[in-house]
């Protein structure tokens, strides 16, 4: 069995009679049969044969397989984001009358599928606190609860979540466990390995790395993948070719990324912990980090992502943003380079004050997501700002 980074780079389509290294993309919308046999065993699932690029297209196969190999899963599906994985795996899997159990710390598009549009197919759900202890999510179980859904790390606040408890809550209950792993990317925690069911990703973010694509991917359990599958293809959500080509290609490189944002990540955490200007500083392997003891067992390191909180609240936020020379301002994370943002007003805008702030997403809460140029030029940029 190979190595994780082994097969990202060497998992690929099998080559052509052009006989390429890189492989090809397979820019097309359909594809063609020999006979009519062909066809009517394609469409009756006889075959693998590809009939549609939203059901299956080789170059979506390629992001997806590498996927599935980094995940340890059994099998998966690649969509057109990450909200688009996210709602798939909710769509698929719950019916009228069935509970979502989730972490109240999630992305806020999360938050309004969960809050706003589950209700109207008659799906139930309700929040347990990041912090939650193990009786505490023991009793937030009802009779018809039939998903735990989680972030660790949580978008923005880099509450950490202990996967090995939740994952055997669910277990006990017969409960699917979903856990979205954006954050952490497979290079740094496993999921699954702690009793995931499925595993879900914007790769959007650090599996492309470089800002240019939109992707979303689902990947776990043979049996849930395959009833995501069916619900996307009928539904429509599908990655677009060209985007998986790039993923697929970003993930070769997915590995060595990590690390380096890792490590920047760590540095400027530290130089910054004790700054003036902030009130307090998250990083999940700082020793101040509330769950860093969780957080070193299931992680091999902290992550790209950085959060503090600004002295002087919503206005000492906009005047840091208003002042940074170098960081980007933009709603993306994950990428090459630096980027800055402001939570409370920009990707959790749509939470009330009072759900934010159980989120722990106060006003001067700023979120850098740490990029791969040189560590002292993004401090550097950071200071002025703070200054």
């Amino acid at each position: 069995m190979s190595h994780q980074q082994t097969d990202a780079i060497r998992i690929q389509t099998a080559r052509s009679n052009e006989m390429e290294h890189s492989t090809a993309m397979f820019l097309t919308s359909s594809f063609c049969f020999d006979n009519a046999e062909e066809m009517r065993a394609a469409f009756a699932d006889e075959s693998d044969d590809n009939i549609y690029s939203r059901f299956s297209n080789p170059s979506v196969q390629e992001f997806t397989d590498k996927m599935v190999a980094l995940e340890g899963a059994e099998a998966g599906y690649a969509t057109a984001s990450g909200m688009s994985a996210v709602s798939g795996s909710f769509m698929a899997l719950l019916k009228q009358g069935d509970h979502l159990l989730a972490c109240n710390s999630i992305f806020g598009s999360t938050h309004t599928v969960i809050a706003k549009y589950l209700p109207k197919f008659g799906i139930e759900h309700s929040y347990v606190l990041a912090n939650a202890s193990e009786a505490e999510w023991r009793a937030a179980i009802r009779p018809n609860t039939k998903m735990i859904y989680l972030e660790t790390p949580t978008n923005p606040g880099l509450e950490i979540l202990d996967m090995s408890m939740i994952g055997r809550i669910a277990k006990e209950h017969g409960v699917i466990f979903n856990v979205d792993n954006c954050f952490a990317t497979p290079v740094n925690q496993l999921p699954i390995q702690y009793g995931a069911d499925l595993v879900v990703h914007s790769a959007t973010k650090w599996l492309d790395g470089q800002g240019r694509v939109l992707g979303g991917v689902v990947v776990g359990r043979k049996d849930l993948i395959k009833e995501i599958y069916l619900f996307c293809r009928s539904t429509g959500p599908a990655l677009s070719p060209f985007n998986a080509w790039v993923l697929s290609k970003s993930l070769e490189t997915l590995d060595v990324r990590m690390e380096r944002h890792a490590s920047n990540a760590l540095y400027i955490a530290q130089q910054l912990e004790n700054h003036p200007a902030i009130n307090t500083l998250r990083y999940p392997f700082l020793p101040s980090h509330p769950h860093h003891t969780i957080a070193i067992q299931q992680m091999k390191n902290g992550g790209g992502i950085v959060c503090f909180e600004l002295k002087g609240g919503i206005e000492a936020g906009r005047k840091f943003l208003d002042a940074l020379k170098m960081l980007s301002l933009t709603a993306n994370l994950g990428d090459t380079r630096s980027i800055a943002s402001h939570p409370a007003s920009t990707t959790h805008s749509k939470l009330s004050e009072a759900e934010r702030q159980a989120v722990n997403i106060t006003p001067g809460l700023i979120r850098i997501s740490v990029g791969l140029e040189n560590r002292e030029d993004i401090l550097k940029d950071i200071l002025q700002a703070l200054g």
